[in-house]
């Protein structure tokens, strides 16, 4: 039997596709074709990866996008009173944005916006043949979202790198963000001329009012100004930017978004546009306060948006000021009065600027140097042409207007002629409407004369004015912060105050006569004289402080020792001085702001605070940024009493002067408005303390004081000292500005005294003498004898005691029995110190 045939059966089938059939596929062109272009694809991928795509911004930092803003500046009760800002722009959320608007910007700029991707594939494609096929550098077919990417990641670079980044950044954002929030970014964000970003903003340049009351017509005109402000000027390309509105709203037409009526209605408006503004000033007549927080918030936060994320051009900050509107008003008109007042029948003293111009950019030019006026109707304009017997004269809106030869006839300040015939073409001047003749123009003077003033609350140091010249768009330096100047006799206070604080009282005798100090071998004596020379002899501190003497002055100072008089300058802020005699008449130079807050510090018992004009600093999500550790006070502004404690906010300070050294001094310069140097104001009738000034020359002016409530200061004098005359003094030019403020700002405001702090006796003194007296009172006449005088305790005089003879003790022994006999029958007419300050509502 044949044996079986035990070797394995393979049961598989021949492999076909194996090395051959591999071979044989990769044979085919095709197939190599495809492996090719597969490489070709990943290298490229991989390229564009590490080239591009890997270089691109993040998209997610759009969720979270804040644009430059402005910084918005408000007044003491929140009123808008400026912002400062190199981009106009004003954030709006996309349901604010009027539907009829939006329509309007696709119409003009991405009709398919709601339907693509982000990307115009066809408008691409043709773009980029364009390009390829005639040589030059693609433009336009940018979508919306494209138009976002090149505002806000890529640049506006005109090239096709810049193009593919675009396109897939555009791509990206279309997955990161909602149609609606990408409108949002593009309306807030897109430039239309003007200085205007975002449509709101351009809406108050190119109309003058919100988007939410422009007309169909007008939302067109704004549609159009992406593709470039300038081609669609109002007024110098007005035919080409009715014909591109006219396509913007045959497109809306034709995508259904507006009737046949909307459209024929819109097409018969003109542009309807307003002339190009200067910024708008909320409150008029701020502008050195402004400019002062201005450099205050530049030096705090910066100022360009590479400085931090609060910098003033576009940080976005909310600032809350000290500035009262109201009080700031009365301040700048008091004070341009006086300077005026001064200056009158001085004659022209030139124009305000001068430029050279052409018939056709005399405007440009007048705008580009931000000159106006905003006193009464007083206006700033420049000379355009001047023929024999008239001036043709141009304003910042464009209008001209005719200034004759008679109305220009002033005679020229130290030269002589007539000011219209030292007239030139470019110069700018300040006109008026001329009486008597309708659109004619008159030519006013600008004072040369300048001077500043400060208003401050004495609680707190808040300041709540500031003028530190006529116009601050006339004369940019501001003499209230910046001017350096002698002060004269307002220093005597702090020089007094000194020496109340080493021991003199107000009654202490200081003799008014010739007072020299030897200063060494190469100097020699120096000798000390009243403004009026002379002198006259003992008398009171008090009496010294209310007539301005030098001598008295410059006595009490050396007594005191000089080194402690300017000690206390520098810690009330005056200055840093060097210690001799001549600072105690006001030789060193200082600022009225200083000035005003050393005597607000006296004011204020002595405690101190720096004078601020920013109250807090907000972010623009409304956190409170500046100053540190700021606290609110939440229930300071209730309408009424709810049942708890009264809340007191924290007003912090620092004791600069001895409390009742402080006060006495206040109650020395209230003389000074009864019967002193200051008596113009005394019919103000209400507690006030103050001390004129008048420098050597005179070259400066001053007057600084004020009641609890406020405390003014002012000067007045050239900007390069000269003499104002040998009339001129603080108490006839200062102290009647200071009152024409006065009798508007404190209207209304309770007569409050100056309260005396803990300690301070008041006592009656012979005015004249400054002894105790124990027969008499104190009358409502200002120049009474008898007064009542601060003293610390048991620092008066006390009466004089001598050892008497028998029978002048038996005289005296008759005397009393006869004063009892005499004081039985008038009993009730007795007074005691302690009746008459509780009839007259206790001790101030």
């Amino acid at each position: 039997m044949p044996s079986a045939d035990t070797s394995p059966v393979n049961f598989s089938m021949p492999d076909d596709r194996g090395p051959g059939f591999v071979r044989r596929l990769w044979g085919r062109w095709w197939i190599k074709a495809l492996v090719v272009l597969a490489a070709i694809a990943a290298v490229g991928m991989g390229l564009l990866w590490l080239l591009v795509v890997r270089t691109l911004p993040s998209v997610d930092a759009l969720r979270h996008y804040e644009p430059a803003l402005p910084t918005n500046v408000r007044g003491i009760d929140g009123t808008p009173i400026r912002s400062y800002a190199r981009e106009r722009r004003v954030l709006l959320a996309y349901s604010e944005y009027p539907p009829l608007l939006v329509r309007a910007f696709l119409a003009a700029e991405d009709k398919t916006f709601f339907e693509h991707h982000g990307l115009d594939y066809p408008g691409l494609a043709r773009a980029a043949w364009t390009g390829l096929t005639t040589g030059q550098t693609p433009r336009g077919t940018s979508t919306i979202t494209q138009q976002v990417v090149k505002n806000l990641l890529v640049g506006a670079e005109a090239s096709y790198s810049r193009k593919l980044k675009e396109a897939i950044l555009a791509y990206k954002i279309e997955d990161t963000l909602t149609k609606q929030q990408i409108l949002e970014l593009y309306l807030n964000q897109i430039a239309l001329g003007r200085n205007a970003f975002g449509v709101q903003a351009a809406s108050y340049a190119y109309f003058g009012k919100e988007l939410k009351d422009l007309g169909l017509a007008q939302m067109a005109y704004l549609a159009i100004l992406p593709k470039g402000p300038s081609n669609y000027d109002p007024i110098r390309h007005t035919e080409r930017a009715l014909e591109r509105r006219g396509y913007v709203l045959r497109e809306m037409l034709k995508n259904g978004w507006i009737s046949r009526g909307q459209y024929d209605g819109a097409m018969a408006e003109d542009l309807g546009t307003v002339p190009r503004q200067t910024p708008r000033r909320e409150v008029e007549g701020a502008g050195y306060f402004v400019e002062e927080v201005r450099r205050q918030l530049i030096d705090k936060f910066g100022e360009k948006e590479t400085d931090g994320p609060y910098s003033v051009y576009a940080g976005g900050l909310w600032v809350r000021t000290s500035l009262d509107p109201r009080i700031q008003k009365y301040a700048q008109d008091a004070l341009r009065q006086g300077l005026l007042r001064f200056d009158r029948g001085r004659g022209w003293s030139g124009p305000i600027a001068h430029k050279e111009i052409t018939a056709e950019n005399w405007r440009g030019v007048f705008l580009n140097t931000n000159i106006a006026l905003d006193y009464q109707d007083w206006r700033a304009a420049m000379v355009i042409n001047k023929s024999r017997g008239e001036a043709t004269i141009g304003f910042a809106s464009g209008q001209t207007a005719t200034m004759p030869r008679w109305a220009a006839q002033m005679p020229v300040r130290n030269v002589g002629g007539q000011a219209f015939n030292a007239l030139q073409v470019g110069d700018i001047i300040a006109v008026a409407p001329a009486a008597g003749a309708p659109g004619d123009f008159a030519l006013r003077a600008i004072p040369k004369i300048s001077g500043g003033f400060v208003v401050e609350e004495p609680a707190t140091g808040r300041v709540l004015a500031m003028q530190g010249g006529f116009d601050s768009r006339v004369q940019s330096f501001n003499r209230a912060t910046q001017a350096l100047r002698q002060p004269g006799s307002t220093i005597k206070p702090i020089v007094y105050a000194a020496a109340l604080e080493n021991g003199m009282t107000p009654a202490s005798i200081i003799v008014d006569g010739p007072f020299c100090v030897f200063q060494g071998a190469r100097l020699g004596n120096k000798c000390f004289r009243n403004f009026g020379g002379g002198g006259s002899g003992p008398h009171t501190m008090r009496w010294g402080v209310e007539q301005s003497r030098n001598l008295m002055t410059v006595r009490a100072a050396a007594q005191t020792g000089m080194p402690k008089v300017v000690k206390l300058m520098d810690r009330i802020g005056v200055g840093k001085y060097p210690s001799y005699l001549s600072f105690a008449l006001g030789a060193g130079e200082t600022t009225v702001s200083r000035m005003v807050n050393a005597y607000s510090i006296l004011a204020n018992q002595g405690r101190g605070h720096p004078a601020t004009l920013i109250d807090f600093v907000q972010d623009r999500h409304g956190k409170v940024i500046w100053p540190d550790a700021w606290r609110s006070c939440d229930r300071c502004n209730a309408r009424d009493w709810d049942g708890k404690a009264m809340p007191r906010p924290v007003i912090r300070g620092r004791q600069i002067v001895d409390a009742i050294s402080a006060y006495q001094m206040v109650h020395i310069a209230e003389g000074v408005i009864q019967r002193g140097t200051a008596t113009v104001l005394r019919d103000l009738d209400r507690p006030m303390f103050g001390k004129t000034g008048t420098n050597s020359g005179p070259t400066d002016v001053w007057f600084i004081g004020g009641t609890p409530q406020m405390i003014g200061g002012v000067y007045i004098g050239f900007d390069t000292p000269r003499s104002l005359g040998g009339s001129a003094q603080g108490g006839t030019i200062a102290a009647p500005i200071f009152k024409d403020w006065a009798e508007k700002a404190y209207e209304g405001l309770p007569k409050l005294p100056f309260q005396a702090p803990a300690g301070v006796r008041m006592v009656r003194i012979d005015r004249a003498s400054g002894r105790p007296v124990y027969g008499a009172w104190p009358t409502s006449d200002p120049k009474a004898g008898v007064i009542w005088e601060a003293f610390k305790p048991e620092s008066e005089q006390r009466r004089a005691i001598k050892r008497q003879t028998p029978e002048e003790m038996m005289a005296a022994a008759a005397a009393a029995r006869a004063k009892a006999a005499a004081a039985a029958q008038r009993h009730s007419e007795q007074q005691r110190d302690s009746d008459f300050l509780q009839r007259e509502g206790g001790i101030y």
